[in-house]
């Protein structure tokens, strides 16, 4: 099977498993490392931030050995709430509930921050006013990874606000990375913000929306894309590697995979 470099490949199992056998207290050189506690902002839905919770402690447990686990503070929003505000175009509110969050997560002990969610990264600007401490952006390790790929256009698949508007990934992508970034058109941008909306934040991941998901992909393939952006946390709990026949980039892998990156680097 082709590897994904955005950790696609094999799905959430390949990245979930027990990485260690027993109950070792064995200290590497890594475990020696300070962890900086990592806040939340999460329940955006909460299928993905249940799977970044999986990943951080997974990924730390990896580096740390024995029974480490990554020291996290959850914000979880009641998405019942936000999602209207999306809806409504109400963007000032959501911001503001996003960097009021920010704030407390910082009174909380919070020493750097992730956003569980694409869509809500609109609201970067009002977060970092809001705190003092580093807000990693979703898609600066993806920019990096697409990057370090070789790859120029690239495909985005997301809600359809992530789709849309330049203020959430794709004009980062194109200003800090060079990045010519196509998304779908059409019944398939219909497709792909229904299935988010509709099924994935209630836990539904379908055969059919899978292979709807497929054919969006393969759009983007025949525009041009050299890869696709899986650019929905919830996306890479339906979609994987053989999918495409083209790398995909997971959002999630590699925000969480950078979140531990920036919460074992010293000060």
């Amino acid at each position: 099977m082709r590897r994904d470099p955005g950790g696609a490949a094999g799905g959430l199992t390949a990245h979930c498993r027990h990485a260690k056998a027993g109950l070792s207290h064995g200290r590497g050189p890594a475990s020696l490392a300070v962890m900086k506690t990592i806040g939340i902002l999460g329940g955006m839905s909460w299928e993905s931030s249940a799977v970044y919770y999986r990943l951080l402690n997974r990924e730390a447990q990896d580096r740390l050995g024995g029974v480490h686990s990554a020291r996290l503070i959850l914000h979880s929003f009641d998405f019942g709430e936000i999602a209207p505000l999306q809806k409504a175009g109400a963007w000032g509110e959501a911001n503001a509930r996003m960097a009021d969050a920010a704030r407390g997560l910082e009174r909380a002990g919070a020493e750097l921050l992730v956003m569980a969610c694409n869509t809500m990264h609109c609201a970067t600007d009002e977060i970092e006013r809001a705190v003092a401490i580093p807000f990693l952006h979703i898609a600066d390790p993806l920019g990096t990874a697409i990057d370090r790929a070789g790859i120029g256009r690239v495909g985005l698949i997301g809600s359809r606000f992530t789709m849309q508007e330049d203020g959430i990934v794709k004009g980062r992508l194109k200003d800090r990375y060079g990045l010519d970034v196509l998304v779908p058109q059409g019944d398939d941008a219909v497709a792909i913000d229904r299935m988010i909306y509709e099924e994935f934040v209630r836990g539904r991941f379908l055969p059919a929306s899978r292979a709807r998901a497929k054919a969006a992909i393969g759009g983007l393939v025949a525009r041009g894309a050299q890869g696709v952006i899986l650019g929905c946390t919830e996306f890479p709990l339906l979609v994987q590697a053989e999918d495409a026949s083209v790398p995909l980039f997971d959002t999630t892998v590699l925000h969480a995979r950078a979140a531990i990156d920036a919460a074992l680097r010293p000060d």
